[in-house]
């Protein structure tokens, strides 16, 4: 009898391990190991709105003209994205007027949406001129990831930051981010990131939240410190500043398009070494969320086990690491 068991488990074991031996080739056989980035005619160039002509985008691997680049991804915002960008517009106009080496621009990317959102922005873009707003309009919805990714492509600037639409982060504590960025990376050459943090927010959102999004937003926590990120404690807030130089090499290796691509980049940043710090931020939580809170964070956590499975076996690769090892 125990002779059958153990030969059972034997057994067992090995169709497991075919199992995963077959998945793993499939991974390798049917995963690119860096992104294809597909970029339609439409969507490099923009409009300026005081001309009536298009413009060709300019290249991030161009060297920068501006100090700041702000990337903005907005699916169907037009009721969000004006109070987003009335504080975010008043607060850069106010520091560009006190610094006169300050310069900044603004790029909306609207990912696909159909609404007003580009209608919208292009207002923006008329009031301030296009040097400063420019609308960067996606012919289809490529996700949040993919949407910030291309407006990155496009920015002109010496650091980058990527904020969302809905303005839950108050646009002035990029302050912060850009103290603590400097600090790490004082140069754009340099690399280094600041990650804006809702986590000293924690207590307080437990106590406001219901009992099963409290155990979904811990079970993620915990997935993500498993499989992918350990030294940053708050993954998601969309409020994330980075040089130039590193922006470049994390948005050239980024797979993921939708939510979970904020877990792939940091991920990528700790394989790379890059200093990292992360800074308490005020955040508010607006109506109008686009995310189912139980389906969204189950499609985020697997996404993070695949993120973690492919980088494992190889499917996925850093680009940045296989140009040096050349």
């Amino acid at each position: 009898m125990l002779a059958c068991l153990l030969q059972l488990c034997y057994y067992s074991v090995a169709v497991i391990a075919v199992g995963v031996l077959l998945g793993i080739i499939v991974l390798l056989c049917k995963t690119k190991p860096y992104p294809n980035i597909v970029r339609h005619k439409d969507e490099e160039t923009f409009l300026d709105p005081k001309t009536i002509k298009n413009v060709d985008f300019p290249s991030i691997e161009e060297p920068p003209t501006l100090e700041l680049s702000v990337i903005v991804p907005a699916y169907n915002e037009e009721k969000r994205l004006p109070t987003m960008l009335d504080e975010c517009l008043a607060f850069l106009e106010e520091k560009s007027k006190k610094d006169s080496t300050f310069t900044y621009e603004v790029i909306i990317v609207s990912d696909g949406s159909s609404d007003a959102t580009v209608s919208v922005a292009l207002k923006y873009s008329k009031q301030f001129g296009a040097e400063k707003v420019r609308v960067m309009e996606l012919v289809e919805n490529r996700g949040k990831g993919g949407a910030v990714r291309l407006g990155v492509l496009s920015a002109r600037g010496r650091q980058l930051l990527f904020a969302d639409a809905d303005g839950a982060t108050k646009f002035p504590d990029y302050d912060k981010l850009a103290e603590a960025l400097n600090a790490l990376a004082p140069e754009w050459r340099n690399d280094g990131l600041a990650v804006g943090s809702r986590a000293h927010l924690e207590d307080e959102s437990i106590a406001s939240r219901s009992f099963i999004r409290t155990v979904l937003m811990h079970g993620f926590h915990m997935l993500v410190w498993l499989f992918a990120v350990r030294s940053v404690r708050d993954t998601q807030c969309g409020f994330k500043l980075f040089t130039r130089s590193t922006a470049r090499k994390l948005f050239a290796s980024l797979h993921v398009q939708r939510w979970a691509f904020d877990v792939e980049l940091l991920f990528i940043a700790e394989r790379l070494k890059l200093p990292m710090a992360e800074v308490a931020v005020r955040w508010t939580e607006i109506d109008g969320s686009k995310l189912s809170p139980f389906w969204s964070w189950l499609q985020m956590g697997m996404d993070l086990v695949m993120i973690w499975v492919r980088y494992l076996v190889g499917a996925w690769r850093i680009a940045a690491i296989q140009k040096k090892e050349n």
